[in-house]
């Protein structure tokens, strides 16, 4: 029997990168998913069909995280499609980064809607289904950034932290009902938005800041995913996992 067999979950920003690979690593575990996404209608559609050659059942639906209405709408038409929700990986973000005499309130704004308040939208809507069947695992993506800070960085580095302390809330308000909560930070990931690590001299230094001595892949943060998604980390809520290679000591 897989891992996740016959499991329900949602997750934000599911198209690309990171998202792209919890997504096939919870279908590749048996689960059902539902994932959401902005921008790219060929991008979500390829994906869909992806999940459904894993044999299990899989749907994109076209929503902003950042929008309570959308979040709203979108739970209840999970609930209706799939039946329930057992787990919610809450992994839309961008980063708007600039030196905090040069950001805008709009750039700040926006970050702070995809990253932070895209988390509350979603937590407030899937709690119910899964405190009415007393069990649930919500995973939350903050970062390394949110942990350690970065200059030129403040609204991303603040929006990572902001997640952080809402899943330590989370997780004291729901423990009692058998739903967990917990976030996974990663460190350096090579993704499409992340490529610039990788040129130059900045690569060099990133890389030796990391003890492990390389960046990290989707595929390391998606195994992450699936401990905190699966039975096998049924006694671990309000943590907050660094997956950055050790660069967080």
């Amino acid at each position: 029997m897989k891992l996740l067999e016959n499991k329900i979950a949602i997750l934000t920003g599911g198209s690309r990168g990171i998202g792209e690979a919890i997504v096939l690593k919870l279908a590749q575990s048996g689960a059902n998913v539902a994932f959401t996404y902005v921008s790219s209608d060929e991008k979500a559609k390829l994906l869909e069909e992806k999940i459904k050659e894993l044999g299990v059942k899989g749907k994109a639906y076209k929503s902003n995280a950042g929008v309570y209405g959308d979040c709203e709408a979108l739970v209840a038409n999970v609930v209706k499609e799939f039946g329930s929700v057992d787990i919610c990986v809450n992994n839309a973000g961008i980063s708007k980064d600039n030196l905090l005499l040069r950001m805008t309130p709009e750039q700040w704004d926006e970050v702070m809607s995809t990253n932070l308040k895209s988390v509350f939208n979603m937590t407030k809507q899937v709690i119910r289904p899964m405190i009415k069947s007393k069990k649930g695992s919500i995973i939350n993506m903050s970062s390394i950034i949110g942990i350690r800070g970065n200059a030129g960085q403040s609204s991303y580095a603040a929006s990572k932290a902001g997640i952080i302390g809402f899943t330590k809330s989370i997780a004291a308000e729901l423990g009692s009902r058998n739903v967990r909560c917990n976030a996974i930070a990663p460190g350096f990931v090579e993704t499409d938005m992340t490529h610039y690590l990788k040129e130059g001299e900045a690569s060099k230094s990133y890389i030796e800041k990391i003890p492990l001595g390389r960046f990290g892949s989707a595929e390391e943060i998606a195994n992450v995913a699936l401990f905190l998604a699966s039975d096998m980390s049924s006694y671990i809520t309000g943590q907050v996992i660094s997956t950055c290679g050790g660069l967080n000591m």
